[in-house]
């Protein structure tokens, strides 16, 4: 009989602990929500794509403003030069270079030697009676000469140009005076350097220049009379 007993109770106890062990495997686990602060949206990342961009649509919001998608953003690359400037092709670039280069160097014998080819100095037009045409060497004496035409008349064969301005006084035709001043040498230095003036009968300047020019080259201006 006691033995009966002890086996019953012994029965209820396993029945009580396997029910214990089965409701424990049976429970649900419910995960953590992660919560937002709401007093820091800077907190609300969004993951970077493959771009290393943040994949933000055209509405998204980012601390209550809109943020355009990325995928209108463009970007333009400007090509790089090292010459500054761009050129469709280096041939362009060689020809700029090479008129530079020749501009240059015409200067440079311009400045040496004088101009080989005729120098147009300036139409003016005035309502003088006359003028005064004066003229001197603008670096130093070094016999430079000239002969002046007027109108393709020699009006002047041959004067010497010296340190102070020396002239003449011409009386102006109606219509066009073309005053041309002519090189006859270099003098000793070179080229044939000189300085002028014209002025009206009222003592104002209509025209002032300069001119260096080799042997047997002009300088030309043209007065206009009304």
């Amino acid at each position: 009989m006691k033995h009966l007993l002890f086996f019953i109770l012994s029965f209820f106890v396993f029945i009580d602990a396997y029910a214990q062990l089965d409701s424990q495997n049976n429970s649900a686990v419910i995960p953590a929500e992660e919560k937002k602060d709401a007093n820091n949206p800077a907190l609300d990342i969004k993951p970077l794509n493959s771009d290393g961009l943040s994949d933000i649509k055209k509405d998204d919001k980012v601390n209550g403003l809109s943020v355009p998608s990325n995928n209108n953003l463009v970007i333009e690359k400007e090509d790089f030069s090292m010459f500054g400037e761009k050129f469709a092709n280096p041939a362009e670039l060689f020809d700029k270079q090479l008129k530079n280069n020749l501009r240059m160097k015409n200067d440079l014998e311009t400045k040496q030697y004088g101009s080989t080819t005729n120098q147009f100095l300036g139409d003016f037009t005035t309502k003088a009676l006359y003028i005064k045409v004066v003229y001197r060497d603008h670096e130093y004496f070094d016999g430079d000469r000239i002969r002046v035409f007027v109108n393709d008349d020699v009006y002047q064969p041959n004067i010497l140009l010296e340190s102070e301005y020396k002239g003449f006084k011409l009386d102006l035709i109606e219509g066009f005076n073309k005053i041309d001043f002519q090189a006859l040498n270099q003098g000793t230095s070179g080229p044939n350097t000189a300085e002028f003036q014209v002025v009206d009968d009222a003592g104002n300047i209509i025209s002032s220049n300069r001119w260096n020019l080799a042997t047997g080259v002009k300088a030309s201006i043209m007065i206009i009379k009304e």
